[in-house]
């Protein structure tokens, strides 16, 4: 089985490995998953074309290859038991709960994603990383390429983004909430990712 654990982030730096930035989508026909290699341009595929590829890629790298996923990889839960959001996914009077809509599609991808990589039994080491590219203009159409740039922007230079890496113990709404891997369902638990964020109505970078 492929080893695959939470990066730290201390490791979100462009020289600590290669940089898997994906944008993941979940349709039948549709190029619905914006995919970028480290610095290389972006690419749109249909999700089993992505699947093939990171798998693939992982495969054959030497080294440690750093995914990052846009979709929620942890979830949380209030001391009922029952589904809460995270610190991220609510901002002023809007929100992007994880068990919501959208967020549980690209959620349920990702856990086909993960499942997929897992099985290839590859050589090197897989960090996982969530990408959180919100809140953008209520009438902007979803541009998978443009997301991931906006992510790698991040990764490139995370000084320029004040607030832009948000370690695991910060994506708790209270403190007894439970946090735990999106995967650990499936068990495949690769810990709590930190996540890379980034408005999505930021076009300063």
């Amino acid at each position: 089985m492929t080893s695959i654990r939470s990066g730290s982030p201390t490791e979100i730096s462009a020289s600590s490995g290669e940089w898997l930035i994906l944008d993941i989508g979940f349709a039948n026909k549709a190029r619905s998953c914006g995919l970028m290699v480290n610095d290389e341009h972006p690419t749109e595929l249909r999700f089993n074309e992505a699947v093939e590829w990171i798998c693939r890629f992982i495969l054959e790298s030497p080294g440690p290859v750093n995914l990052v996923i846009e979709a929620p990889l942890s979830v949380a839960f209030d001391q009922t038991g029952n589904p809460a959001g995270r610190s991220i996914e609510k901002q002023g009077g809007r929100t992007r709960y994880w068990y919501v809509g959208l967020g549980c599609s690209v959620m349920v991808a990702a856990l086909y994603l993960a499942k997929a990589v897992a099985a290839i039994r590859a050589e090197s080491e897989v960090r996982l990383f969530e990408g959180f590219v919100s809140f953008k203009a209520r009438d902007a159409k979803s541009d998978h390429s443009r997301d991931v740039e906006l992510l790698r922007e991040v990764i490139r230079d995370p000084g320029d983004f004040p607030g832009g890496i948000v370690a695991p113990q910060d994506l708790r709404m209270t403190d007894s909430d439970r946090l735990e891997s999106a995967f650990a369902v499936a068990g495949i638990d690769t810990g709590v990712p930190p996540v890379i964020l980034r408005d999505g109505q930021d076009d300063s970078g």
